[in-house]
């Protein structure tokens, strides 16, 4: 097929998590050329006519979407499908209405309680309503890639908290909110598109080896985005859950399921766990964008599985184009 790989407009100066998107188109590019496919790469653009003399010029059988941001906001993101839905396009991933939902993580926490699904307790600015003297993380609420969370991000009180909040916005702008803090095991858990439904990948738990008692266990943005850093090298990613504890895991697949119906999604995401000390697992948060380079968690998920990095950007190739 002609495929044409749809990236964000990067500048050559932009911090590692952007800079991550063109590692990833270009690798997916890599694939699907291997695999025998025409295919042309291109940043996206907002602009109406430049948008549409690409989607004309490109001649384009499938539109593999790795739009993760406009000018470096995650929150634009759904601005990409929408933009091909009404051009007619076929395109990989997520729908703008299932992105838009899940980029925003208050209204996706609330749906998922409307739905019966748990998820950690949370509160938002300016009424704070349900905050209590605890221990909670800081996060915003648009944007991903463990955007502004370090060790600071974790506080208890609630002028603490508030504090916090202010001075995130402060710094990076945009919309704040706080979630209770689960000390708990973590989750990150790929799901792909299957010919009978969302396939639950290998399930990955982020595992804090020999970490400071004195220090949050997050997967902050030094951990995801510095690879050279103690907090990248000592977070490890661990499979195997499903042998080791089936109930947990088959508790975990179901939840994963569950989401992929609420939230009516496409393609590929990545759904992400606290498993609190009773047991209990809850859902953080659900990434309709996951990296998909070939270092990042989904890729190693699916090798877990037994795809190739190839057999996988083809799978979610396919899951577009049977769709359609």
């Amino acid at each position: 097929m002609k495929v044409l790989v749809l990236h964000s407009d990067v500048a050559p100066d932009a911090p590692p998590d952007e800079l991550d998107t063109l590692i990833a188109a270009d690798a997916v590019a890599a694939a699907l050329k291997a695999n025998r496919h025409q295919v042309e790469l291109a940043p996206f653009t907002t602009d109406l006519a430049r948008f549409r003399k690409l989607m004309d010029g490109a001649h384009a059988d499938v539109v593999f979407n790795l739009v993760e941001g406009v000018d470096g906001l995650g929150q634009h993101a759904p601005v990409a499908p929408k933009m091909l839905f009404e051009y007619g396009a076929v395109f990989t991933g997520a729908e703008e209405a299932a992105m838009a939902m899940t980029n925003d993580k208050p209204s996706t926490k609330r749906k998922l309680l409307d739905a019966g699904v748990p998820t950690p307790g949370w509160a938002e600015p300016p009424e704070w309503s349900g905050l209590q003297d605890a221990t909670y993380i800081v996060k915003s609420s648009l944007e991903d890639a463990s955007h502004g969370l370090d060790d600071g991000c974790v506080v208890k009180g609630i002028e603490k908290i508030k504090t916090r909040a202010s001075d995130c916005y402060k710094k990076f702008g945009g919309k704040w909110f706080a979630e209770e803090f689960v000390d708990g095991r973590e989750f990150n858990i790929a799901v792909l598109q299957g010919p009978n439904g969302p396939l639950v990948l290998p399930m990955a738990e982020m595992v804090f080896e020999a970490w400071p008692a004195d220090r949050p266990r997050i997967v902050g943005y030094t951990a995801k985005w510095d690879d050279a850093s103690f907090e990248s090298v000592q977070t490890v990613r661990h499979f195997g859950v499903e042998t080791r504890e089936p109930e947990l895991a088959a508790a975990l697949k179901r939840m994963c399921e569950r989401c992929w119906e609420i939230f009516d999604l496409t393609g590929y995401a990545r759904v992400d766990f606290r498993v609190a000390a009773d047991g209990r697992p809850l859902v953080l948060e659900i990434n309709t964008n996951p990296g998909i380079a070939p270092d990042a968690g989904f890729a190693a998920a699916a090798a877990q599985f037994g795809l190739s990095y190839g057999q996988l950007i083809e799978r979610i190739l396919e899951a577009a184009w049977y769709r359609r």
